[in-house]
């Protein structure tokens, strides 16, 4: 068994990250409405540079999981990714980096207001196993793309640059048809050519698509959405939850 890192607790007023009496967590979220942005999480990945995040083929994550409610607004999941997106600086005493593109291996719940696929075909919503694998270009070759996204407002081009980044990033994933409210295993197997994703043994996903190293590991809930659809309309912001909470036990890292 590989040993844990340390894993860093993050989250927004009100919300927590405390110890099961049984071992492992719970991440919960107060209730709220829109407008603002509620998180709990834990990663081992917020003090590093990207290239140095832990995590590298070949490796199995297997943990437990179950979730408050089956149909929450907003995210939750846990699994490998590159922290791509966000700048990640002042939160937490987060090292500051710059976009890059996406990279991830993760079972990840999507409510309706979100849609993030790239792809028409693939599943966009629901509970997901899912992967995206990108070229790791340097930052500075990502700016031109920076600049290009003004014109998401104009749904053509909208259109055509989602499927120029439909041809950059490539992905797969598969819905999962379960109860979240029960205690679930759920296995991640990451080799350099491929993934493959289980859920109690069975398995869900095997994919060739499989994400470029290294990455990190994340486990979180939040009641964020963010949509990018087939008609190039765009949504990004924060939906109204109840309290919910996603429990986490017998993490391994093989």
């Amino acid at each position: 068994m590989t040993p844990l890192p340390r894993l860093s607790p993050r989250h927004t007023p009100a919300a927590s990250v405390t110890h099961l009496p049984s071992g492992g967590w719970r991440l919960t979220i107060p209730a709220g409405g829109r407008g603002a942005y509620r998180l709990a999480q834990l990663d081992d990945y917020s003090s590093l540079p990207r290239h140095r995040f832990p995590w590298n083929p070949p490796l199995t994550m297997r943990l437990r999981a179950r979730v408050s409610a089956p149909y929450l607004p907003g995210t939750w999941g846990f699994g490998l990714w590159n922290d791509p997106f966000s700048l990640s600086i002042g939160f937490g005493g987060t090292t500051g980096r710059l976009p890059s593109l996406p990279n991830a291996a993760w079972f990840f719940y999507a409510s309706p207001s979100n849609y993030l696929s790239l792809r028409d075909d693939l599943p966009a919503q629901g509970i997901l196993a899912a992967t995206f694998s990108s070229p790791r270009w340097p930052a500075l070759l990502l700016v031109p793309g920076l600049l290009a996204l003004p014109f998401l407002a104009l749904r053509p081009v909208s259109r055509l640059l989602r499927r120029l980044a439909g041809q950059t990033v490539r992905q797969d994933a598969a819905v999962i048809n379960i109860d979240v409210t029960q205690w679930h295993e759920y296995s991640i197997h990451w080799l350099s050519e491929v993934a493959n994703f289980e859920v109690d043994g069975k398995t869900i996903l095997q994919t060739p698509i499989s994400p470029h190293p290294p990455l990190g590991l994340v486990l979180w809930i939040d009641n964020q959405y963010a949509a990018w659809r087939p008609d190039g309309s765009v949504g990004y912001g924060t939906l109204e939850n109840p309290q919910a909470w996603l429990e986490i036990s017998d993490l391994d890292m093989l």
